[in-house]
């Protein structure tokens, strides 16, 4: 069974940093598809970045990119989201999130019903 738990949030101020970590189980963690989406209250879910296996390849939203880095250590099986430079605009839930695995293409941002499995969710919080 697939599994994703992410942890790390907490609060912090603006222009702090967090690192948060997914941490995956249920599938071999070789050819996979990983993205961090987040939801602000009473906004949509908005994706934040994504990292492939297969290739190293990253994407960021707009909103996050130069701040935020998507990472994978495989031998832990884990993916971090470093945040820097934090805002009260990133306040939100974050969750991580993967395709049925194994995947073998390339990750998206723009479409979280594109992803099958979803760790639950961990809240930052940015004070100005």
């Amino acid at each position: 069974e697939v599994k994703l738990v992410d942890s790390g949030g907490g609060l912090v101020q603006a222009g702090g940093s967090l690192r948060l970590s997914c941490a995956a189980s249920g599938f071999t963690f070789e050819n996979y598809a990983i993205g961090w989406f987040r939801q602000a209250p009473g906004k949509g879910r908005e994706g934040v970045a994504c990292i492939t296996s297969s290739d190293g390849r990253t994407i960021y939203a707009g909103t996050v990119k130069g701040r935020f880095t998507i990472s994978s250590d495989n031998a832990k099986n884990t993916v971090f989201l470093q945040m820097n430079s934090l805002k009260p605009e990133d306040t939100a839930v974050y969750s991580c999130a993967t395709i049925d695995p194994p995947f073998f293409g390339i990750c998206r941002i723009d479409l979280e019903s594109w992803y099958d499995y979803w760790g639950q969710g961990t809240q930052v919080t940015v004070s100005s």
